[in-house]
């Protein structure tokens, strides 16, 4: 019980930092599993890439606990009802997730959950970062030159103010409460894409944030909070399931469920905070290349273990 439940930690770390991140935690947990690999039935592990994640959920509801609390006893009526209203935005964004993984989840599971399916969505996604975060520096230095024309050569204007300047006009949603239903959709219609392993769910809505012309800020804050509702609903779906069929988990197995939820939530306390304050000064480029990187590692793992070079 001991050596599954070390396993279950070395499992949670990876879960809470790469929920958060845009680099695929799903792919990840399942890269892991190929070299951690935990001593449980088929059914419950298939179940625990999953529970897991409620961790990663308990940290973002006690970090923007304040947010994201229409009761808040500190919140006059106008801050209430902004936030009732957040909370249909998110409902919003969730529909189109809910759907489709309701009608696909099997599916997915038999044909997507391997090596190479994850390893191509890491590369693709990476290139899709590069490419996107390359255009935005090319727009913000178009639109700081445009700021800056103007005012002359000699004008005592600060770059820091023609760069906050230059990125308001480049993203016109710069707060996670100026989402409106249309682009909430929008990026819901992203989130979809995750449900392929090695996309991330993160990283997909990430990127239909800032198409929809979010800020980085505001994109991952409602990435945050578009996961509260599908993984609780996804960890529910994947429970009944487990139980309908008639199954029980072991000591072991709950044990292992513990400490893989508590440590995912300890470490996704980290990942968030490190994320919101890199964003702030850098952009996802670094994302782009890791990934890249990661999956052209895997394709070469997958391929010389089919050629019977590994042991």
């Amino acid at each position: 019980m001991i050596i599954e439940a070390l396993k279950a930690f070395l499992i949670g770390i990876v879960e809470g930092i790469t929920e958060w991140l845009p680099i695929s935690s799903t792919g990840h947990m399942i890269l892991v599993d190929e070299f951690v690999k935990l001593q449980v039935s088929d059914e419950f592990l298939a179940l625990f890439l999953v529970v897991i994640q409620l961790g990663a959920i308990m940290a973002v509801l006690i970090l923007y606990f304040h947010k994201l609390n229409p009761f808040s006893p500190k919140k006059d009526a106008v801050e209430k009802k902004s936030t009732w209203r957040l909370w249909g935005m998110v409902a919003i964004g969730c529909i189109p997730a809910a759907v489709i993984g309701l009608l696909f989840d099997d599916l997915v599971n038999e044909y997507f959950y391997n090596k190479v399916t994850v390893a191509a969505m890491l590369i693709l996604y990476g290139v899709v970062f590069i490419v996107l975060e390359r255009r935005n520096r090319r727009r913000l230095r178009e639109a700081e030159a445009a700021l800056e024309a103007p005012r002359g050569r000699h004008a005592r204007v600060s770059y820091g103010d023609v760069s906050d300047e230059a990125e308001a006009s480049l993203f016109k949603i710069t707060d996670v409460d100026e989402i409106d239903w249309k682009t909430a959709l929008k990026i819901g219609c992203f989130q979809v894409l995750a449900i392929i392993p090695g996309t991330s769910r993160s990283g997909a809505t990430i990127i239909g944030g800032m198409l929809s012309g979010c800020s980085r800020t505001a994109a991952a804050e409602f990435t945050f909070f578009l996961a509260i509702p599908i993984m609780f609903g996804w960890g529910l779906v994947k429970c009944l399931k487990f139980f309908a069929a008639g199954l029980a988990m072991t000591m072991t197995e709950v044990v292992v469920l513990a400490v893989g939820i508590v440590t995912a939530f300890v470490m996704s306390v980290i990942a968030i905070k490190f994320l919101m304050g890199y964003i702030k000064k850098n952009d996802f480029t670094a994302f782009g290349w890791y990934r890249i990187v990661v999956g052209v590692l895997v394709l070469g793992y997958f391929v010389f273990e089919s050629m019977g070079m590994l042991p």
